[in-house]
């Protein structure tokens, strides 16, 4: 049985640096602009010659929020103007046919995700245009197995309208709230209330969705134990199938929203630790799982099911239930990741309406991994996912020796072991209770590319 994380603040405290988030592996400040468009379609057509053809799981951008929230490090425009939601839905739909008409109609599509920015900025109806290009373009799984889920916005939402999405195939939700305190919500420009919050959460429950994420953020300004306790006491009497309690990561370097939060006004590194025990508690106490990273689930979950049986997979959607799919990203600055490629495309409108316009795949940068990237992908996934390395199981699928291979990375990854974060058994490598919140450390042990990187481009570990 995967072990309940310890909560140890004086360990937390010394390890907490900045690293990649492992949604990847090479993350995506490796991809490259040599790797383009010529590269993307021959993986593209490779991918259809597996010996059993793998299914698929497509992620559709949205980019549009009609207002900043300050705390945002996500690829949006802030618009309010509702005519560019029709040009992009057009453009968009080119880029699903163009796509599409490469991949063999015997993969079936097991996962769906639309993410933003705002999906629904985009009314029901040019929702259902995408949708049918979708199946058009693709062989969308009709099975109750489906996995088809949508980012909302409760602000942006009637009650009313959440019947059409269900209409549409989608069975999952996840609400943003981050924070129902309202001078938290003042200080990051989300005016948003429990009332407006839980309203769109009954209407998606009604129309049968089967599954209802919350998001939250702790470490934001103005952010107290005592008000983020009653925001986690009012979100677990909703009793979502999951909650993900993301830590707020200040980069206004990288995101200029940010620039507007007065960091005088964040929580300093202590009370940031207050308010990540308060979270684990209360949800424990609740009788959510915790999978990892910022993600806890119910335990009759599918995510918790699937991380029991060993079957939990982490992509740039975070920890889904779909192993062995082949990742198609579409929309402005998505993600791809197929066989071993990885394609990104552009992240500004300009250059990917651009693009389509012109009858191309909008693809800005990516990589082929080689046989190390092959193999340390493989190890991160299951550290990342499972919490263990499987030395033998590692070995013998790709025929070295652990020990001479991973000499340097075991170097590294020996004070961890020291400070009884970590185990290492003779067949495998293991995060102990204490260490099951600094995942992303152990992985950074046996990441080559890590020297060369800057950590100003990573958010900190806790």
């Amino acid at each position: 049985m995967f072990q309940p994380p310890c909560f140890d603040a004086e360990v937390l405290r010394r390890y907490d640096r900045p690293g990649p988030r492992y949604t990847s592996y090479p993350t995506a400040p490796q991809f490259h602009t040599g790797f383009g468009e010529t590269e993307w379609l021959q993986a593209l057509r490779e991918s259809n010659h597996d010996p059993i053809p793998r299914p698929l799981s497509l992620y559709l951008h949205v980019p549009f929020c009609t207002s900043p929230c300050f705390y945002c490090g996500c690829n949006k425009v802030i618009t309010r103007d509702r005519s560019r939601g029709e040009r992009y839905v057009e453009q968009l739909s080119r880029e699903i046919r163009r796509t599409g008409a490469l991949i063999d109609r015997d993969r079936r599509v097991v996962q769906l995700h639309f993410g933003g920015g705002t999906p629904n900025f985009l009314e029901p109806t040019q929702l259902g245009v995408l949708m049918e290009a979708l199946a058009a373009a693709f062989h969308l799984d009709a099975t109750e197995a489906r996995d088809f889920s949508i980012e909302l916005d409760p602000r942006a939402i009637r009650p009313d309208e959440v019947p059409k999405l269900a209409e549409l195939g989608f069975n999952r939700a996840s609400l943003g709230v981050q924070d129902f305190d309202p001078e938290v919500q003042r200080a990051v420009n989300r005016m948003q209330s429990v009332e407006q919050t839980e309203a769109i959460l009954a209407a998606c429950r009604d129309a049968g969705m089967r599954s209802i994420n919350i998001d939250l953020i702790y470490g934001l300004p103005r952010q107290r134990p005592e008000t983020f306790a009653a925001t986690l006491e009012r979100v677990i009497a909703q009793r979502p199938s999951r909650i993900a309690v993301y830590g707020y990561a200040h980069l206004p370097q990288l995101f200029r929203p940010q620039r507007r939060i007065d960091p005088a006004e964040l929580p300093d590194a202590e009370a940031r630790l207050a308010l990540l025990a308060l979270a684990i508690g209360k949800l424990a106490d609740a009788g959510y799982q915790y999978i990892g990273m910022d993600h806890f689930a119910l335990p009759d979950d599918p995510l918790a099911v699937a991380q029991r049986q060993g079957t939990l997979q982490r992509n740039f959607m975070g920890y889904t239930t779909h192993r062995d799919c082949d990742l198609i990203g579409m929309g402005v600055s998505a993600i791809s990741h197929v066989g071993e490629c990885f394609a990104q495309n552009h992240r500004d409108l300009g250059s990917w309406s651009a693009a389509v316009e012109a009858g191309r795949l909008p693809v800005w940068r990516g990589l082929r991994m080689d046989a190390d990237d092959g193999l340390r992908a493989a190890l991160i996934q299951a550290l990342m996912c499972q919490g263990e390395i499987d030395i033998r199981g590692i070995e013998s699928e790709f025929g070295i020796s652990f020990e001479s291979y991973f000499r340097d990375a075991l170097e590294r990854l020996q004070p961890l072991i020291d400070d009884g974060l970590v185990e290492r058994l003779p067949d495998r490598i293991r995060a102990l209770p204490r260490g099951r919140m600094l995942l992303r450390n152990v992985a950074m042990c046996f990441d080559r590319y890590l020297g060369v990187q800057e950590p100003a481009r990573f958010s900190r570990a806790i």
